[in-house]
């Protein structure tokens, strides 16, 4: 009985080159990684400091106060004022302790105009909270 050789009779060849493409594939891989993720991480700094137990929070939609660049106060894109704001925001807060208020401000606007927001978000007792900015 004879055995066959298989590639024992050619001669080994040295590689010369290195094969790029797997490299380049990893590197656009986790260039599109990082440019689909940085974005989810920076949307909002989060104001809620105390943690207690993780429930799965319900797909309900944030409320939204925003500021315009002349200080106007809208809830949920209507035009309000602060004391409406105090009485829409309280209902809110009494009928869902869960209640969470996004709050959007220019950044020409004074601080202390935000603050009064903030300050009626606290005084109705509304715990979820953030501040969203736009990402870099």
């Amino acid at each position: 009985m004879m055995r066959r050789r298989i590639g024992r009779d050619k001669q080994r060849k040295t590689i010369n080159e290195i094969n790029m493409m797997p490299l380049i594939d990893l590197t656009f891989l986790l260039l599109i990684t990082f440019i689909i993720t940085m974005p989810a991480m920076e949307q909002g700094i989060s104001v809620r400091l105390p943690q207690g137990k993780a429930d799965v929070l319900p797909r309900k939609k944030a409320n939204t106060v925003s500021l315009d660049a002349e200080g106007k106060i809208f809830l949920n894109n209507k035009a309000t004022d602060l004391e409406e704001l105090e009485q829409v925001l309280g209902l809110m807060a009494a009928e869902d302790e869960k209640t969470a208020v996004l709050v959007r401000a220019d950044e020409r606007l004074d601080y202390g105009k935000v603050m009064r927001v903030i300050r009626i978000l606290y005084k109705v007792k509304i715990t979820r909270m953030a501040l969203v900015t736009l990402s870099d």
